[in-house]
């Protein structure tokens, strides 16, 4: 196919991401209005979200394969951590993760029409640029814990606009609220969602998603001077995870064409 045709061809299907975004979303709002009613029906909201996540990665022509055999107790909360490079990163930590979880997430989210408005009902916003903000997530976050949901971060806090970058550096607050509530640190990798669905409109693809859950990291009796030392860590862990994927698909993409 000549450049005009995939041109076309991609133009179409990420233009038909938007359209498969708003209208499922416009389609589940009368129950969403139900389930975010009251904070107490947040688990019922999250299996909604889920299955608007998962509809809209099918309808992309996305196939998810989980890695790593880590098993989440149910009654047990978690920070689940991972790497932030695609608009798909929400809809994908959804699609893989049972246990209800809430988003910590940048306030400028809540302007997006529709989406913002059950996104600032659910969700923990933070602005980075104001301490007092901050303040107010770690008093959210404990309260959302106290009541069996889980907190989603990703710690690089923005996408990073070069696409060369394999993993930003990471910010503190995940790692300052797991020692602070005691709660194990939950890695992920996510491995294709900048090459299937980047911010550079016309690329990517339908294909697989990989995601790898690594082992948990305990907090139980670390202190708060050890923030630096657990986030240096899971960075560590993520960054030779994801650059050895990298470097592999790299080699691979390198062989002779007689051995693809």
């Amino acid at each position: 196919m000549n450049k005009r045709g995939i041109f076309l061809l991609t133009l179409l299907w990420r233009s038909w991401f938007y359209l498969v975004f708003s209208l499922l979303l416009v389609a589940i709002a009368p129950v969403l209005l139900v389930v975010t009613a009251k904070e107490s029906w947040y688990p019922s909201f999250f299996k909604v979200a889920r299955f608007w996540a998962k509809t809209l990665l099918t309808g992309m022509g996305f196939v998810v394969h989980k890695e790593g055999h880590q098993v989440l107790e149910k009654d047990k909360n978690y920070v689940f951590v991972a790497n932030h490079t695609s608009v798909i990163d929400i809809m994908l930590m959804l699609a893989v993760v049972e246990n209800p979880f809430v988003f910590v997430g940048k306030r400028e989210l809540a302007k997006i029409p529709v989406f913002g408005f059950f996104y600032k009902r659910t969700c923990i916003l933070v602005d980075r640029s104001n301490m007092a903000s901050k303040t107010q997530v770690l008093r959210e976050a404990q309260r959302r814990l106290d009541t069996n949901v889980s907190i989603c971060i990703f710690p690089e806090g923005l996408v990073p606009e070069d696409e060369s970058v394999v993993l930003a550096k990471f910010k503190r607050g995940a790692f300052k609220l797991a020692i602070q509530f005691q709660v194990p640190v939950v890695p992920m990798s996510f491995y294709d969602c900048k090459r299937r669905f980047s911010f550079t409109f016309f690329s990517g693809g339908p294909g697989v998603l990989r995601v790898k859950t690594h082992p948990f990291i305990e907090t139980s009796g670390f202190k708060d001077h050890q923030v630096d030392s657990l986030k240096d860590a899971t960075y560590d862990l993520l960054y030779q995870d994801l650059q050895a994927d990298q470097s592999a698909d790299e080699d691979f993409s390198r062989q002779p064409k007689e051995f693809l």
